[in-house]
């Protein structure tokens, strides 16, 4: 699979935004309230034994990705994640190059939620790897209660 060039640029924002992912290889390509996604070459970093993309990694991606939409979209408020779902349709292998794309399903005032979808760079997007849903909530120092159980 051709991969397209890596940019410094996308390089140094993923490296400032999220060191976690920057550290496996994933570089952001979208930021906004509307659209975050990016790309990641899957590698022996971010593989199975079997050389498949590990199921966690496809769920940092979704958690990042997600996590990053929401607060854009809060107006840069603190959110946190309530609800994280993933399913693994298909596999990537390693040498694919991935994209992953997060956009908002709904944005309200305190719960927000956001599809993430990660599929082969060069395919069409209804080929997933994996299909996520992330449920977030906005944090409101006046009415938020913590609850440990």
């Amino acid at each position: 699979m051709e991969d397209q060039p890596s940019s410094s640029s996308s390089r140094l924002k993923t490296a400032v935004l999220d060191a976690p992912l920057h550290s496996i290889g994933f570089e952001y390509e979208d930021l906004s309230p509307q659209k975050v996604s990016g790309r990641l070459l899957v590698t022996q970093k971010c593989c199975q034994p079997f050389k498949v993309l590990h199921g966690g990694v496809s769920a940092l991606i979704a958690e990042s990705l997600a996590s990053m939409g929401a607060h854009m979209a809060s107006g840069y408020k603190r959110v946190a994640g309530i609800q994280l779902s993933i399913n693994h349709l298909k596999r990537a292998e390693m040498g694919d190059l991935v994209h992953a794309e997060a956009t908002p399903l709904n944005v309200g005032r305190t719960i927000q939620v956001f599809p993430i979808s990660l599929f082969p760079f060069m395919l069409c997007l209804f080929q997933f790897i994996c299909s996520s849903f992330k449920m977030m909530l906005n944090h409101n120092k006046h009415n938020m209660k913590y609850t440990i159980s």
